[in-house]
């Protein structure tokens, strides 16, 4: 394989950009799930966890592209249900969409609920390691996805693994931002959860040959950060005001 000989072409360079743009985004799921998982852990762990979590989403991605035989091959019909062929693919996706349903749904129980993390040295060594474990099984299924969208578009494997590299780079350049964003702000994180349930059930629906576009998705999420971004702003304002009154008061 020579990973050069593309460099000469136009469209090539071009695939590069585009394709780039789209594993970036693609990733936004990553990043909602990551920043979410990396909140209950320690502040001096949840920086090392963010690394390794989008190294290893990079790692998959590249894996799987080495791997496209097995990964088109994943589109052979293993079974029957109701009339619906289901392939190795399907299979992937719904268990990662219930999986992510349920994971969800228990992180959202557990913030309105307040439940305290359970402290201790051990606990918090478990905690870590089982989040990584998580982050991993999630990104087998987030890669497929990506994987896919890169085959479909490029021919070349060195334009694929490049664009995969740079799109995980800019990712962990930005994420950590992202996550304290979401994590410093307890309706965001619940904006976020409820995103997690969205995508979890597009997996499942997915998997069961129900196809959403994913331009309905994201322009949902999209809008309702959006609305919220202003909510926060609004509250901000307000709060503000209200100490700037109190303040003047206080001077009176």
């Amino acid at each position: 394989m020579d990973w050069f000989t593309w460099m000469d072409s136009a469209e090539a360079w071009i695939a590069l950009l585009t394709l780039t743009g789209l594993e970036l985004i693609l990733g936004i799921d990553n990043i909602v799930f990551i920043s979410v998982l990396t909140g209950r852990l320690p502040e001096d762990q949840r920086k090392t966890a963010w690394r390794v979590g989008l190294l290893l989403a990079m790692g998959m991605r590249i894996a799987l592209l080495f791997c496209l035989k097995w990964v088109l091959g994943l589109s052979a019909p293993l079974f029957t249900v109701l009339g619906s062929e289901i392939s190795g693919r399907d299979l992937i996706l719904i268990l990662g969409g219930l999986f992510l349903l349920g994971k969800s749904t228990h992180e959202i129980h557990h913030n309105l609920e307040g439940h305290d993390d359970e402290k201790g040295k051990g606990g918090v060594q478990a905690n870590f390691v089982s989040t990584l474990v998580q982050i991993m099984l999630l990104d087998i299924v987030f890669s497929l996805d990506s994987v896919i969208t890169a085959v479909g578009m490029v021919d070349e494997l060195p334009v694929m693994i490049i664009a995969v590299v740079i799109s995980v780079l800019l990712m962990i350049f930005f994420a950590r931002g992202v996550g304290k964003f979401v994590n410093d702000r307890p309706t965001i994180k619940i904006l976020a959860l409820s995103f997690l349930l969205l995508i979890g059930m597009a997996l499942v629906a997915d998997g069961l040959e129900f196809h959403i576009p994913k331009g309905y998705i994201y322009f949902a999420m999209g809008f309702s950060l959006f609305v919220e971004v202003l909510n926060l702003k609004v509250i901000e304002l307000k709060t503000g005001g209200g100490k700037k009154d109190q303040a003047g008061k206080g001077e009176a």
